[in-house]
């Protein structure tokens, strides 16, 4: 079952019980379907894989092929052990983390991510006070993205990324969406030149937070390497492409829709190096 809704939670639950049933279900039981490039298109209900439980370093990920969903385990996985997938967006601290988990699916996390909060000192790096200012911009940022203003986009994130280059580091989370805005900014703009600087410096980082194999790092490498390839930078962009395909093997699979472009990307890189 498909759902092409708006999220939010709507006025008619205080009304009428059966569609507060039924939202809530969604709610905690509900898919975010995703794209090539994981963005969001819509939410699917999916039984068997609502069995699966939650951990903020899981071994599995869920990918999607159009409306079919698929499981992809991400690292060995020993006889017994359970399969778990992760809930939410891991760029945030444990603390959010938790009460997101809370709030939407009742529970308290207790992985070992969570138990040792062994990331939230690289994800809030930098000046408090930096990185709060920077927080509370992304909202509007994201705003502006679902209505397509990529100028206005460009132009918040350009000033953040310059006023605060030198007290926050890019492993900071925000600074880390901030520079990922203006990536996306900039190539839907036709900056191809700047959207790759921007996007060189999310690979290091997405490293730090998406270790071993996963999609969202899969799909990011992808887009440095064709940015490279779109700047004629042949070396570097075949060193890139290698990594993600050896990525998207493991997260995708080799007869994922997205693997296969990879594919023809490599094809065509190695092609005119050879040419050259």
């Amino acid at each position: 079952m498909l759902f092409f809704l708006d999220m939010k939670f709507p006025k008619c639950l205080s009304v009428n019980p059966d569609f507060s049933l039924l939202f809530l279900q969604v709610i905690c039981n509900g898919f975010t379907i995703s794209n090539g490039e994981m963005q969001e298109v819509g939410v699917g209900l999916y039984p068997s894989m609502s069995l699966l439980n939650h951990s903020c370093d899981p071994n599995c990920v869920i990918v999607f092929e159009g409306p079919n969903l698929f499981l992809r385990a991400v690292r060995n996985i020993q006889l017994g052990e359970e399969l778990t997938i992760c809930y939410l967006d891991v760029l945030m601290p444990s603390a959010d983390r938790q009460k997101q988990l809370k709030e939407q699916y009742c529970f308290d996390c207790d992985c070992p991510l969570c138990r040792t909060q062994s990331k939230d000192a690289d994800m809030l790096a930098g000046e408090e006070q930096a990185w709060k200012e920077v927080q509370g911009s992304l909202k509007k940022v994201e705003d502006l993205q679902s209505h397509q203003k990529w100028e206005q986009v460009l132009a918040i994130c350009q000033t953040l990324i310059n006023n605060y280059g030198d007290r926050l580091p890019d492993r900071n989370i925000y600074q880390l969406k901030m520079l990922d805005c203006a990536m996306d900014a900039c190539i839907n703009l036709g900056l191809w030149e700047d959207a790759l600087l921007y996007g060189s410096r999310t690979l290091e980082p997405y490293r730090l937070y998406y270790p071993g194999f996963h999609p969202v790092r899969a799909i990011q490498v992808m887009k440095v390497g064709k940015l490279q390839q779109h700047q004629g930078l042949y070396p570097q962009a075949l060193e890139t492409l290698k990594q993600a395909f050896e990525l998207m093997k493991m997260t995708h699979g080799r007869d994922h829709s997205l693997a296969e472009d990879l594919m023809l990307l490599l094809g065509d890189c190695e092609a005119t190096l050879q040419v050259a």
